[in-house]
């Protein structure tokens, strides 16, 4: 079990004391990162202290302590899982050499793409999410929106450490840039679409944290399959972080549907508008949202037939997630039969992997719809909630443009325009969503649009004071 020096000044378990030319430039890196953290992170709550986990070791069962510290202050750090001895790549061409240390020749381009891609993710979600702590629902909700908030700064740093490292000149030229480029910048934005969506309200980052956070955690299981070890240990360790961003999104999701039920049956009445009056968010707006954001991840995955999908698989530079439950592991001899916008193709399944991931990622996000769906049951309400079609509102692939409703069903362009925003929000849900948000920081209080949580964090009360503001 690897434990991590916390008395070192940047924490690490890679023995980076001992390349002191590595240890150098990442202590030049560290500075910018922190004023960008002041400049973008969690806006106006620097000096609140927090009730926050630190990792302690790499070790699954017991890797976390708990206390109280000022964002600014947290340890941020570079720690990888243990290494595996004798592991063997587990997929592709190359399946049953040993895996690599170092970053062959010929993937270099590819691998640093990846690792940039993955890294430029982390830093965008602190500052689509920077405004939030002031229309927090609770103080407990507040504190695991700076979890969340501090555990990326840190997947940052994962990525940051694997491009000082093991991409030379180039690979410090990306890290700095990963701290100028800034989500929703016209100028210079992040390099995926979702990044650049604002999240200007809770329910969003519900959804955001139960559907985008999830597709994180695909391609992380991906990445965590490469014959790459320094990135398959960095990315084993952070899904064990990354559990808790989608649990704050399906629990959060799960108190909203059921404030909303305790309305309705107050109510006696399911109708929107006067659950709406009453202050709680109406089931089909929820339902606007999760279309909404679950489209927009669903494009995160990528074409549905991809060249680079299909290399990066055979070269052993990007798996499936959890590779080993599959048969083949090759995929040299296998098809798959796709749905596109003319009717059906069957492709080589490695230029189809992208789909295979998507379609197994969809099957995870019901998860959480079923819990939803049962307490709606229980409430008496006809009402369901539904995952859109992975053809839905598409803007990459086979389906990118194509004017689909929700179930998947082709319609007319003008149809399409027509009722999209009866699918996603409008600009009046917007609104309304927004009216709801005001800040509620006294402890063990709640939001009137959101039940309080089943539980506190780490056996504590729902009522201890988890943020102490200033």
């Amino acid at each position: 079990m690897s434990s991590i020096n916390y008395s070192e000044k940047i924490p690490n378990n890679v023995n980076l004391v001992n390349d002191r030319t590595l240890q150098r430039a990442l202590e030049h890196w560290q500075p910018h990162f922190l004023d960008w953290w002041k400049g973008m992170g969690p806006s106006d709550f620097q000096s609140a202290d927090v009730y926050l986990r630190t990792a302690t070791s790499v070790d699954a069962q017991g890797w976390a302590t708990y206390g109280t510290v000022k964002m600014p202050d947290y340890r941020w750090g570079i720690f990888l899982a243990d290494q595996q001895a004798d592991r063997k790549i587990g997929f592709g061409d190359q399946m049953g050499q040993p895996v690599w240390q170092q970053v062959p020749g010929e993937y270099r381009s590819t691998l640093r793409r990846l690792i940039v891609t993955q890294g430029d993710t982390e830093p965008a979600s602190v500052e689509q999410q920077r405004l939030l702590g002031h229309t927090c629902p609770s103080l407990y909700d507040l504190r695991n929106l700076f979890q969340i908030n501090v555990e990326e700064g840190r997947h940052l740093w994962a990525m940051v450490y694997l491009l000082h490292a093991y991409f030379g000149r180039d690979g410090r030229e990306e890290a700095e840039e990963l701290l100028a480029r800034h989500s929703g910048d016209a100028d210079k934005p992040r390099i995926l679409t979702t990044f650049n969506e604002p999240i200007s309200d809770w329910l969003s980052l519900y959804c955001f944290t139960y559907f985008t956070d999830r597709d994180g955690k695909y391609q992380l299981k991906s990445l965590a399959e490469s014959a790459f070890d320094p990135l398959s240990r960095t990315c084993r360790f952070m899904l064990t972080e990354e559990a808790h961003h989608m649990f704050v999104g399906e629990t959060g999701l799960g108190r909203v549907v059921k404030r909303t039920l305790e309305v309705m049956k107050e109510l006696g009445s399911d109708d929107p508008a006067k659950v709406r009056a009453a202050g709680a968010i109406d089931l089909p707006t929820v339902q606007k949202y999760l279309n909404f954001w679950c489209s927009s991840s669903l494009d995160l995955f990528g074409s549905e037939i991809s060249s680079n999908s299909a290399a990066n698989f055979a070269n052993g530079l990007k798996g499936r997630p959890d590779e080993s439950q599959y048969e083949d592991h090759v995929l040299r001899d296998k098809t798959l039969t796709l749905a596109v916008p003319g009717g059906q193709e069957t492709v080589p399944m490695l230029n189809a992997l992208n789909e295979v991931m998507r379609e197994s990622y969809l099957k995870d996000c019901e998860i959480g719809l079923k819990r939803w769906n049962r307490q709606i049951e229980r409430a008496g309400s006809p009402l369901r909630l539904t995952l859109p079609s992975s053809r839905f509102r598409r803007t990459i692939g086979a389906w990118a443009g194509q004017p689909v409703d929700p179930e998947g069903r082709m319609v007319s362009k003008e149809e399409y325009e027509k009722k999209l925003y009866s699918w996603i929000p409008s600009e009046a849900d917007r609104a309304f969503v927004h009216s709801l948000m005001h800040k509620v920081v006294e402890p063990g209080k709640m939001a009137a649009w959101i039940a309080p949580p089943e539980r506190g964090i780490n056996n504590l009360p729902v009522e201890y004071e988890y943020v102490k503001l200033h």
